[in-house]
């Protein structure tokens, strides 16, 4: 009788060894599946960035957006401009400070002036942008692509050309000069690379390789 027990005993621990075995191989499966699917929108966004002049930066802004950016252009370009968009706000702010904080000189504050004025506008360009890469993605990507499409790079373009504007319009060195500067080419650098993962998802479209 005790012999039978132990026979049973033995075999309760050797399915409950293969019980766990299997428990076992299924979630190292199980991590070896989250591990891919978290990896590769990362891996999409550090390939998509290569195409840009700042690629360090431009997976660094944007690698808390993959999980929305899922591989597709259209989504990338999108959390792109946010990124710019973000950046061009902090940038107006930051020079607003200044001339409400700051001893300026008169040469110095019409500079300062100038460039709230030219970064209100590059905040407006990126926000019209945002807008109309939102508007594309609640509709069929391929109605009136073109001219949707041809918006939001003149307006990302725009953008740039105005945090430049800001940039050299310092005529005198000093050190208010050097800060708005220092701000003003990070925000330039985020918006062209921006600029840059548009361009590339309007070629990727026409080429009809895009993922919408």
């Amino acid at each position: 009788m005790s012999l039978l027990r132990s026979s049973l005993v033995i075999i309760n621990l050797q399915k409950q060894t293969l019980h766990m075995k299997k428990i076992g191989f299924y979630l190292l499966v199980l991590v070896a599946t989250i591990r891919c699917t978290t990896t590769a929108p990362i891996d999409f966004i550090r390939a998509s960035c290569k195409t840009t002049l700042h690629p360090p930066l431009c997976v660094r802004c944007l690698s808390s957006y993959a999980g929305s950016i899922k591989g597709s252009d259209h989504h990338l370009a999108k959390a792109a401009v946010i990124v710019s968009l973000n950046e061009a706000k902090l940038a107006a702010a930051f020079v607003s400070k200044l001339a409400r904080v700051s001893r300026l000189k008169p040469i110095e504050y019409q500079a300062v002036k100038d460039c709230i004025s030219t970064m209100t506008n590059s905040v407006v360009s990126l926000s019209q942008s945002v807008q109309e890469l939102e508007r594309m993605g609640r509709r069929s990507v391929d109605q009136d692509f073109e001219w949707h499409m041809s918006n939001v790079e003149t307006w990302v373009s725009s953008a740039l050309t105005y945090q430049n504007i800001c940039s050299g319009g310092f005529g005198v060195n000093g050190h208010v000069k050097d800060v708005v500067t220092k701000r003003m080419v990070y925000a330039s650098q985020v918006t062209s690379n921006a600029l840059a993962l548009v361009n590339r998802f309007a070629v990727s479209h026409r080429k009809g390789s895009h993922k919408p």
